[in-house]
């Protein structure tokens, strides 16, 4: 990858040291060149940078306005502003090596006073950015609309109670799918930030629901007519901004993607924070997504379990994402899609480097995670537990029931005559917890 002209960080490129380095500036787990069966680990990891938590994040909370405030971001002119600091990230996309980023259109190009204008800036940045791609290498995983910043969008935008304004965001994602074609993006994100209610006195849900289908519906096609072939993600979250989002968790989704006809369209982009807010485990919402065949896509994050908010942390957990690790490896992996930093800094990190100490400790993180979960489903003693602990569906009336062979009258004459009363069987929670912390502490 080649680096940007004018430099915007003192950090040098990161580099691998290996676990026994003291360098704060350095990998310990991530090395990606280092070649795994027949890949390197960057193409297995396929690490993307989140554009507007890295580059448009100011640390502002509910309580208070922005305290970091970065060199890149001064002048007058919007658009000037906007190429600045795409080529700072550019170089820090680089110098962090992650071969991905992702953005919303807002987050990359000013809006304008007109929808003619915000498309007109956004024309401008995209030109930009296509050079930096061609430049470094760096490739689009995913793009996006942001369909709830502006305060058009305070009742949502495909469930918005007002046509004009679900005419407004179609007009927004038909732009935003045009350009993530452009830049070559492997995916295309829905994420319902207002697509939801604050109450029902004022809400037709069904109808509601019903228009956010019909929305994808005409996202879809309009993707067939230019053709975008990348795959399309939904991104379930329960809750805040609105009190109930229609995508409340994965299960949630996939029960509205089969019931408007979506399903074969549409997969998951699974955020740890989001699972975190719907009373789920990160692990579980994987699970769900990759039984119905449709896992997509990891916003790679942690919400602070105190807090009943998007907190949005760089994820450190050894233990939480080797559980993650086992479940997307067993899947078959993400397909086009990766894990994307959708973590911000917290409010008092204001200083450049933490930018990247922040990513450098989310992709070590990963990495030792992936490098565990391979051990353990290569051992195989995990597999082997529940395979045996559900033995008794491999053969005989076990094996009927699963295969829709037998029926209540069967199973009360085989209970009644020769089976009798079932002996209980350990599920032995606690030896495997031990066994799994020998993979993670040895």
């Amino acid at each position: 990858m080649k680096t940007s002209k004018k430099s915007h960080f003192a950090v040098p490129t990161i580099q691998f040291e290996g676990a026994g380095s003291d360098n704060p500036l350095a990998f310990r787990h991530y090395n990606p060149d280092e070649v795994i069966d027949g890949r390197t680990l960057s193409e297995h990891m396929r690490f993307s940078i989140a554009y507007w938590h890295a580059f448009r994040g100011t640390g502002s909370d509910p309580f208070g306005p922005g305290t970091i405030v970065r060199p890149w971001e001064s002048g007058k002119d919007p658009v000037s502003v906007a190429k600045i600091r795409m080529d700072a990230a550019f170089e820090f996309f680089q110098k962090i090596r992650a071969p991905f980023w992702c953005f919303h259109d807002r987050d990359i190009a000013p809006e304008g006073r007109t929808l003619a204008e915000s498309n007109k800036f956004l024309d401008q940045i995209v030109a930009h950015a296509k050079q930096l791609q061609k430049a470094t290498g760096i490739k689009l995983l995913w793009g996006t609309a942001n369909l709830f910043s502006n305060p058009r969008y305070m009742a949502g935008a495909a469930t918005n109670p007002d046509a004009h304004v679900f005419a407004y965001a179609a007009a927004q994602v038909k732009k935003a799918l045009e350009v993530t074609k452009e830049l070559g993006g492997e995916n295309y994100v829905f994420w319902g930030g207002r697509e939801g209610y604050e109450t029902l006195l004022n809400t037709d849900l069904k109808r509601e629901q019903a228009h956010l289908a019909a929305f994808m519906h005409m996202a879809n096609d309009y993707a067939k007519e230019i053709g975008f072939t990348g795959q399309f993600l939904i991104e379930p979250k329960p809750k805040e901004p609105t009190k109930h989002q229609y995508d409340f968790d994965v299960a949630s989704g996939i029960a509205f993607l089969r019931t408007h006809g979506l399903a074969k369209v549409f997969k998951f982009n699974i955020e740890t924070n989001h699972a975190t807010l719907a009373g789920h485990t990160f692990q579980h919402e994987i699970e769900v997504a990759a039984a119905a065949g449709m896992l997509g896509s990891i916003d790679a994050n942690a919400g602070d379990l105190l807090l009943g908010w998007d907190t949005d942390q760089f994820n450190t957990d050894i233990k939480e994402l080797t559980l993650a690790m086992v479940s997307i490896l067993r899947a078959g992996g993400l397909g086009s899609g990766g894990f994307n930093f959708d973590a911000k800094l917290r409010r008092q990190s204001i200083d450049v480097d933490d930018l990247f100490h922040a990513h450098i400790g989310g992709m070590d993180a990963y990495a030792a995670a992936f490098k565990i979960a391979r051990r353990i489903l290569a051992e195989g003693k995990f597999a082997k537990f529940v395979k045996e602990r559900y033995s008794s569906f491999d053969t005989g009336y076990g094996k009927d029931i699963e295969k829709g062979k037998i029926g209540l009258k069967q199973l009360e004459k085989l209970v009644l005559t020769k089976l009798g009363e079932p002996k209980a069987k350990s599920g032995k929670q606690e030896y495997l917890e031990n066994l799994l912390n020998t993979y993670l502490h040895g």
